[in-house]
């Protein structure tokens, strides 16, 4: 946890995705100097973490070759790397990619297969030595949105992310590396969004650090069918990341870092207030 205006923050994740296809900002940052602007202008508006991908995981998205995406992310991380010590995550799934970035300087693994991608990933994460995320996601994006079919989505996340969890320590992940998302959109259709997000602190009583993507994601266009275009969901996106830090995220991934930090300054602010004494 951050400690802006000693309010105990949620840390902040910007997204820096160095694609040509993401389903949000698809190619303003696929030239590795215009991400390393991005990056700037994300640490001065308060991020904690930079997450880095090479491979957009948007529905429908095709895959992308390791020698692609290494050639995407690696110059990004090394030139961050050597003029920031803001932490940086590799948002892939493939171990090679994950290796070469943490040789690069990422600290952080985010993982959207919870290290199933690759029968080695669960060693290859205890061999790092770098913290984890493990995801929830059914089938791959290319599949995921014809595999939204649950009898009980909240139970079954929880399972499956308990579940990834003890095979990454079985492997050597020290428990403490390791941090669960319930990957909101990722295989769940509306209904399923909002349940794990009404029902989060589910998650949390895991034990272990919970990140939250919901940044302009599309249940908040489900909600609000003027938000088209992924840049008009900024409101919905706080209202859920207020939401989740609310139930105990520990991580909020976001676009949007300056105003999601201005917002949950002033959600903790409230908060803080109601307890005091006029």
């Amino acid at each position: 946890m951050s400690n802006a205006g000693g309010l105990g923050l949620p840390r902040l994740m910007g997204v820096l995705n160095v694609t040509p296809d993401s389903f949000s900002d698809g190619g303003r940052y696929a030239e590795p100097g215009a991400a390393l602007d991005q990056g700037r202008r994300l640490i001065a508006a308060g991020a904690d973490i930079l997450d880095i991908g090479g491979e957009s995981t948007r529905p429908g998205a095709a895959p992308v070759d390791e020698a692609t995406e290494r050639a995407r992310v690696i110059p990004v991380i090394e030139a961050l790397r050597a003029e920031t010590g803001v932490i940086l995550s590799i948002d892939t799934m493939k171990p090679a990619v994950a290796c070469a970035a943490v040789a690069a300087g990422a600290s952080v693994w985010n993982d959207v297969t919870a290290l199933s991608f690759a029968p080695d990933s669960p060693d290859t994460a205890a061999a790092l030595g770098c913290k984890v995320v493990l995801m929830h996601m059914r089938g791959s994006p290319a599949t995921m949105l014809r595999e939204a079919a649950y009898d009980d989505v909240v139970a079954e996340v929880c399972d499956f992310l308990a579940a990834r969890a003890e095979a990454a320590m079985a492997a050597g992940v020290s428990r403490e590396r390791i941090l669960v998302d319930p990957g909101i959109g990722f295989g769940k259709d509306h209904g399923h969004n909002l349940a794990l997000l009404a029902h989060l602190e589910r998650i949390a009583a895991l034990g272990f650090p919970v990140v939250l993507g919901v940044s302009r994601k599309r249940f908040i266009r489900r909600l609000d069918p003027t938000a088209e275009e992924p840049r008009d969901r900024l409101g919905g996106s706080i209202a859920a990341a207020l939401a989740g830090a609310r139930a105990g995220a520990a991580v909020v991934r976001t676009h949007d870092v300056r105003e999601t930090r201005q917002a949950l300054l002033v959600q903790a602010a409230i908060e803080n207030a109601g307890g005091a004494t006029p």
